[in-house]
Order: C-alpha cells, then structure tokens, then sequence
C-alpha cells in the first residue's frame, strides 16, 4: 500500500506478489519501491499508475529483507535460503552471494557509506562483510538469542540489534565492543529505527509497545501505546519530524516526534561521547547488567487513543494497481542480455526520457494497448518475437535447474553438518571411555 499524508489523497494498493511482503524499501532518490516476499521474490515498482515492476529471482526460500545502498546503485537482500545476495540497479542484474550464515538470514542492512554490510540470522550470529572482497570481515554472536533486526547507526560507526531475546544491544564495530543493552520490552523486538541525528532509537515489539531510547543518557524516555497487538516495523521518517509504526493489528499509526526542539540544538557536541576516544559514560555496558527502566520515573507513556483520530473510519478510496512484469531479473538471465538490462535501468531511473522504449521492452496491460502507436506494434518481426519468448522460456528452464542444485546444496551442506557433529560425540565418547 503506497499512502499519501495529504488529507483525503487516494491510497494505492501494488498487486503482484504471490505471497506474503515482508519487506519495503523506498530508494534514496524516492522514484522506486524494492519489495521482498515469502513467494522468493524481489520487486523494484515504479511508483506510478501503471504497475511497472522489475522482478528479481535468485532466492530458493522466502525472501525477508530489502535495503538500498546510500547512492541507490546497490540493492542487498536477505533469504531464509541461508544466503545474502546484490544487486546492481545500474544494470538491473545480480551481482554476488553471501554464505556464512548456517540458518534464515533475517535482515541485512548497507552502512551509510556502502562499503559494509551488516546481517543477521537465526543461528545467533550478526555478520559484518566488506562489499569490496565480498568477506565476512567481523562476527557476533549470542547464546540467548537470535537478531530478527539489525541496522547502522547515522555515521556508520555502530551496529544496533533487536533481539528475541527481548533486548536491544548496541555494538561498535571499530572496537568490537558491546557499548549498551537495554532490556525494556517484555517480548521479542521486531525491529528498530535510529533517528537522523543518531541520538535516540526507537524499538518494536511484540508486546504491542513501541519505545523510544535516548541513546546519549542510555535509558528510556517514551513507551509509545496505540497498538493492540504485536509491533512488526518502526521507522523514523528522514528528517526525524515523524515516526510510523506498523503492527499485527492491521493498523498503521503515524507519531509526531518533536525530537528536534527536545534535544540539544548542537547535537555534535554530545555524540562525540559515543566516540571510543572519549572515557565510558553509559550506564548499560555490560549485558550482564542491563537495566529495567521501567520503574524510572522519567519514563513517559503516551497512549494516542482518544488524541487522534482513526483514520480506518474515513475509508479513503484506494485504486487497485495490478502489476505487470517489466522484467523478470535472475542471475542468469541478467547475465545474459546486459544491454537490456541497461535500457530497462535508464527507463525506470527516468521513464520521461525513454517513452519509445514502452513498446518493446515493457509488456503493456490489455488497456494500455491502445497507448501504442500501430506502426510500433508492426515494427518487430514476428519470428523475431517468436525467437525472444523461446529464449525466454529456456532462461526460466535454466533458473529453475539453478534454483534446484542450490536446494540440494543446502540439504547436503546440512548433512555434512549432522556427520560432522555425530563424529565428534563419537569421538568424545571413545576418548571418555579410554
């Protein structure tokens, strides 16, 4: 669903995927729309009336994460097939895969400068890789639990997790050290939003609250309460004026922060004490000691209930936009025609420029047929055509061979993992005996 702020403004509802979305990603430029779903798929819509979308196929499982690096050329996604896999949007084709993770990757996330990534999966680790030699270049881990969320603070030097273990923990990356942990929700954290300035976190959970954290005093200032079931998403807006959250209850609330009059006008001045340079100041250092804020006195609960009003009631009209495929992107079909992939790029990235292109590498809806001009339609050759769809159909053959031989990969990989480990209780067991 794509909303507009503006009072009475149409709603427009994106129609392709074939299961559910589990993730939304607007680009840094604002004129495309990454979506990831369980049905192994990743969209890149064109925010108009028409539908316009890229499909990208590389995934064997359901897809649960999509991020847009800061310059917009790079899309990094995340998969319950074990796997990270970029994206080069210039060219509109598949570039790399990531592999150390030993369960569901359930989130990676660019750093602010593109030149790292940060994942996290079920198996308890997060994962930090260089986009340069495409390595996993640091590793952290946990015996509690597993990071269903992960993302960079505003300059890159910090990692922020939100765990099923309740907590949400703040790492800095430079020093490889656990600088806060707070344990405030009473549920898993779904997921967690720094705001621009990078001195306040705000959190989601599945105990139906949303909670802001100030990051300079390490403690918790707001408990936000409207929700009437678990939290899945919160997200600052770019000037960090507003604040969305969404949840199970179908609903979707919009909060006004008013951070910037609250918080010190020269916010420089206070996070260079985050800095590694400066002596420890925070209160939660250690995850042996995290703190229970909620009997501060300080902590402020604000319940929006009978302040706003239900915007559900007014039923703004929505326009169904039924999708279809511009392209379909997987790793080898991308390979395989790169010139078309360019001329798809120069379109989405400015449809204004290329309207002739519409005619030939956009299939057209039924209705906008009519749009196309008759001597286009004649101008490609019909066995010319018949030879494209065949090329087609062979391209999706051979993504689908690709998508099998990982699907064996993976059980074999987990077979050798079972061998490995019964060897090693065998082993164990013989030295125990003698």
């Amino acid at each position: 669903m794509l909303w507009s702020l503006k009072p009475h403004a149409r709603a427009y509802r994106y129609v392709g995927h074939k299961d559910v979305v589990t993730s939304l990603q607007f680009s840094p430029q604002g004129n495309l729309l990454a979506s990831a779903s369980r049905d192994r798929t990743v969209r890149l819509w064109v925010l108009d009336r028409k539908g316009k979308s890229s499909e990208f196929k590389a995934h064997t499982a359901p897809v649960r994460s999509v991020d847009f690096s800061a310059d917009g050329q790079l899309l990094v996604t995340a998969s319950e097939d074990k796997s990270i896999k970029v994206w080069s949007m210039f060219r509109q084709r598949f570039l790399y895969s990531l592999y150390r993770h030993t369960h569901w990757v359930r989130c990676a996330k660019f750093s602010p400068d593109g030149r790292l990534i940060v994942s996290c999966s079920e198996d308890k680790t997060i994962k930090i890789w260089d986009t340069t030699n495409k390595q996993c270049v640091n590793n952290f881990s946990d015996s509690v639990g597993f990071a269903n969320f992960v993302d960079f603070n505003p300059n890159g030097t910090c990692i922020a997790s939100a765990g099923s273990d309740h907590a949400v923990k703040i790492w800095d990356i430079r020093m490889n050290k656990l600088l806060q942990h707070y344990q405030v929700h009473s549920c898993g954290v779904n997921c967690l939003s720094f705001h621009p300035l990078g001195n306040s976190l705000v959190t989601a959970s599945s105990d139906g609250t949303v909670k802001m954290l100030d990051l300079i005093e390490g403690r918790l200032i707001y408990t936000l309460q409207g929700h009437t079931g678990p939290v899945f998403t919160v997200s600052f807006s770019k000037d960090g004026e507003l604040l969305t959250s969404g949840g199970a209850d179908a609903q979707v609330l919009i909060w006004r922060t008013n951070f910037i009059h609250l918080h010190c006008k020269d916010p420089k001045r206070n996070l260079k004490r985050l800095h590694f340079e400066a002596s420890p100041h925070l209160l939660d250092i250690y995850p042996r000691s995290p703190h229970s804020h909620e009997d501060r006195k300080e902590t402020i609960e604000i319940n929006p209930k009978r302040e706003v009003m239900d915007l559900q009631s007014s039923s703004p009209p929505v326009v169904d936009v039924l999708s279809f495929d511009s392209t379909t992107m997987t790793d080898s079909t991308c390979r395989a025609v790169p010139g078309k992939g360019e001329d798809i790029c120069r379109y989405f990235l400015n449809p204004l420029l290329m309207p002739e292109c519409s005619s030939t590498t956009v299939k057209k809806r039924p209705e906008d047929v009519s749009d196309v001009p008759s001597e286009s339609l004649r101008s490609v050759p019909l066995a010319v055509a018949d030879a494209l769809e065949h090329i087609m159909e062979q391209l999706n053959i051979l993504t689908q061979t690709v998508s099998i031989l990982e699907q064996r990969l993976s059980l074999t990989e987990d077979k050798l993992r079972d061998c490995l480990e019964n060897q090693q209780k065998l082993f164990s067991a013989v030295q125990q005996k003698s």
